[in-house]
């Protein structure tokens, strides 16, 4: 790998689902290098069950070292996603990078899935990750070593992935789906489309809410996936693309050896996450 590739210094991030969680992480690990980060998410006043906002990790992002814009946009309504898309060019002047986190999730049986949650999960999981790609790619054309990275697991085609949770199995799946299809699509660009999911479970608001301080001890800090897309998004993207990456696998490559400090408990067992055979 060039030495000028291990820095996302200058570089432009799109990061949704960006209030919180893995995209927050992502974007301060970003703004440790000095990148530009467009904060796009929901949530722009403070939540009375969440933390963070638009606005509270555009601050954290530049006193990391970083340069943010805070976009509010729900992925579901198209205009205010190019809205977001267009700011951060006016911004910054460039898109170098787009990453698609944001996700619903619902691990509910097919009787107890409302059609308004699977609406949901498919808006934001496979059409908000599209709808982002769709607008992003134009301007990632223009980029060096642009990237596309989906937060979305392996295609294990298994019916215990789907058993109990087809809607959401199929609402992630279709994000993994995309990078099967743009990494090809793209590839004479030199875009590269990839996917990372965690290893284990990670300590996120959903993963609260989901299980409990339980379900969140057993689990690993936000911070593992950050520092594995970053080893990602510093790759050469016309050399590594179409590819379904695991934190723990990358980080490995890198030869980090010890994971105990992404542990939330250490010591604590921790808990496989879904779609890893």
């Amino acid at each position: 790998m060039n030495a000028d590739l291990r820095s996302l210094n200058g570089k432009t991030l799109f990061v949704t689902g960006a209030s919180r969680g893995i995209g927050r992480a992502i974007a301060l690990r970003a703004a440790a290098d000095g990148a530009n980060v467009a904060i796009v998410a929901k949530t722009a006043t403070p939540h009375p069950k969440l933390e963070g906002t638009i606005h509270s990790v555009a601050e954290e992002v530049e006193a990391a070292g970083g340069h943010a814009i805070a976009c509010q946009a729900d992925l579901r309504d198209d205009n205010a996603v190019r809205l977001a898309v267009e700011r951060t060019v006016e911004q910054f002047g460039r898109i170098d990078i787009l990453v698609n986190n944001a996700s619903a999730i619902s691990l509910t049986g097919t009787l107890d899935t409302p059609m308004k949650r699977f609406d949901l999960m498919h808006d934001i999981n496979a059409r908000g990750s599209f709808l982002c790609s769709q607008l992003c790619i134009p301007h990632l054309r223009t980029a060096d070593n642009p990237h596309i990275l989906n937060l979305s697991p392996p295609l294990v085609m298994h019916s215990k992935w789907f058993r109990g949770h087809a809607a959401y199995t199929l609402a992630k799946y279709a994000m993994s789906v995309w990078v099967l299809g743009m990494s090809a699509e793209f590839a004479a660009d030199g875009i590269a489309v990839n996917a990372l999911w965690p290893r284990t479970v990670i300590a996120t608001a959903a993963v609260r809410m989901l299980g409990g301080s339980a379900l969140a001890n057993a689990a690993r800090q936000p911070s593992i996936v950050a520092d594995a897309a970053h080893a990602i998004l510093t790759r050469d993207s016309r050399e590594f693309t179409g590819n379904f990456c695991i934190d723990e696998d990358v980080l490995r490559e890198t030869g980090v050896t010890d994971f105990d400090p992404y542990a939330v408990n250490v010591g604590a067992p921790l808990i496989d996450d879904l779609f890893l055979d």
